[in-house]
C-alpha cells in the first residue's frame, strides 16, 4: 500500500509539473547586453513621451533603442545617444557604457556631423539656390571627411565592446516625391532627399569596412516621408523647435525599430 501511495503522489506530482510548464511555457533567456549610442534620431527627439531625467538629450521612451529594450528584455540596457550629437561626441563622452560584456551596439551618428539642421534651416528659409549649394557643401563634406570620422568611431566602439554585434542605422528620406505638397519647392525636396543618399552610402560603406551592420532605413520610410499624409516624420515643428524633421513615435515604431529588430 505504501509503494501504491508512493508512485501515486509521484504522479500527482508529475501532472502538476506538466500542467506548470503547458501554462507558463519555459523560460526566456534574456536578451544580449544592449547599448544605445548616437544622434536625436537615436534619442528619440521627435517621438514625445521623453526621460526627464535626460534633460537636452531629449531622449524618448518611444524610441527605436526602448522599443527593442522593451520587446527583448536584454541582461543590461543602457542608453547614452543624445541630441545634437556628432562622431566626437559619441567617442568623447557616450561609450561608458561599453565592455566586453556588451552583446548589441545600435548607433545613428554622421548627420550632425554633415551638417544636417543647418541644411534644413537653409532650405527652409532660402531660395532654391541656396538650398542646393549648401546641400552640395554637406556633400562633399560627407564624402571627403565624414569617413575618417566614422573610421575613427567604429574603432573606438570595436575597442571596448570587442564581442558586440554593431548595427548602424541610416537616415530617412525626407520626402515622398512626385505629390503635390504643401511647402519646399520640389527642387529642394529632391536635392535634400539626395543628401540622405550621400550620407546613407558613406554610412554604410564605413561600417561594412569594420564588419558592422548597415541598417537601411530608407526602403521602411517609403512612400512614408513628408508629402505622404502618413505622420512618420515632422516636418517644421514651432515648439519644441528641435523635433523639426525628426521621427514621430509613428516613425519610430514602423521604420526604425523593424530594421534595428531584423538586423539585431
Amino acid at each position: 500500500m505504501r509503494r501504491i501511495k508512493s508512485l501515486s503522489a509521484l504522479a500527482t506530482l508529475s501532472l502538476a509539473i506538466m500542467f506548470s510548464l503547458v501554462l507558463t511555457g519555459p523560460a526566456h533567456a534574456a536578451g544580449p547586453a544592449y547599448v544605445a549610442l548616437g544622434d536625436s534620431y537615436s534619442a528619440g527627439n521627435g517621438a514625445g513621451n521623453y526621460d526627464s531625467s535626460s534633460a537636452d538629450c531629449h531622449r524618448s521612451f518611444n524610441a527605436y533603442p526602448y522599443l527593442w529594450k522593451n520587446a527583448h528584455a536584454p541582461s543590461s540596457f543602457a542608453d547614452t545617444s543624445c541630441s545634437g550629437a556628432a562622431t566626437t561626441d559619441v567617442t568623447g563622452s557616450q561609450l561608458g557604457p561599453l565592455n566586453s560584456g556588451t552583446g548589441l551596439v545600435s548607433l545613428t551618428v554622421g548627420g550632425n556631423d554633415a551638417g544636417f539642421s543647418d541644411v534644413m534651416t537653409t532650405c527652409v528659409t532660402g531660395s532654391d539656390s541656396d538650398c542646393v549649394s549648401r546641400v552640395d557643401q554637406a556633400e562633399s563634406y560627407a564624402r571627403n571627411t565624414l569617413p575618417a570620422r566614422l573610421d575613427a568611431t567604429y574603432d573606438a566602439i570595436r575597442a571596448k565592446a570587442p564581442n558586440a554585434r554593431v548595427v548602424v542605422l541610416g537616415y530617412p528620406h525626407m520626402y515622398t516625391l512626385d505629390v503635390f505638397c504643401v511647402g519646399l519647392s520640389d527642387t529642394k525636396h529632391r536635392k535634400i532627399d539626395e543628401a540622405a543618399d550621400v550620407l546613407d552610402g558613406v554610412i554604410a560603406e564605413r561600417s561594412a569596412a569594420h564588419g558592422f551592420v548597415f541598417g537601411d532605413v530608407r526602403t521602411a520610410f517609403k512612400g512614408h516621408e513628408l508629402c505622404s499624409g502618413d505622420g512618420w516624420l515632422h516636418s517644421l515643428v514651432a515648439s519644441p523647435s528641435w523635433e523639426s524633421y525628426h521621427p514621430t513615435a509613428t516613425g519610430h515604431a514602423n521604420g526604425y525599430y523593424p530594421v534595428l529588430n531584423a538586423n539585431s
